[in-house]
């Protein structure tokens, strides 16, 4: 009796069985958009007008987090990463610098000034960003150049 209910099952749909693909497309997407979440984005955004110089022993950042961008043209004006502030003297810079600090301080970073100054600028006033921003709380300085190519 058993072995008619076996023939009867086995014998009924000559179909061949097929593995539904919508649970792991619907997984994909959402691993997927997971890691785009998840993801931080760093631009850094670059004043055209400031050609960095080039360096022979130049190496790339680690990690983008915290950094406080401040431009320095090589007629001597000052600029906020974003090319719309401009600064006047040192007391605007440090006024800047602190403001980005606890920007960065209360996402939990260590802030950073990343100084983009021109080739032909003058060393005093990239001095005169340094000092403003040490005098603001924060001491480490990233310069940014371009690499030497071979």
């Amino acid at each position: 009796m058993a072995s008619k209910k076996l023939h009867r099952a086995a014998a009924g749909s000559d179909d061949e069985l097929q593995v539904d693909m919508s649970p792991m497309i619907d997984m994909v997407f959402l691993l997927l958009i997971f890691f785009i979440v998840a993801s931080t984005v760093i631009v850094v955004k670059q004043d055209p007008e400031v050609k960095p110089p080039v360096a022979k022993y130049s190496k790339k950042a680690k990690d983008g987090k915290g950094r406080i961008v401040i431009n320095v043209r090589q007629d001597g004006t000052f600029l906020a990463e974003t090319a719309t502030l401009t600064f006047d003297d040192s007391e605007d810079i440090q006024k800047y610098v602190k403001e980005r600090k606890a920007i960065e301080e209360g996402k939990g970073l260590v802030p950073v000034i990343h100084l983009r100054g021109d080739q032909g600028v003058p060393f005093k006033y990239v001095r005169k960003v340094i000092r403003a921003a040490a005098i603001a709380g924060v001491d480490n300085v990233i310069f940014s150049v371009y690499g030497f190519e071979n």
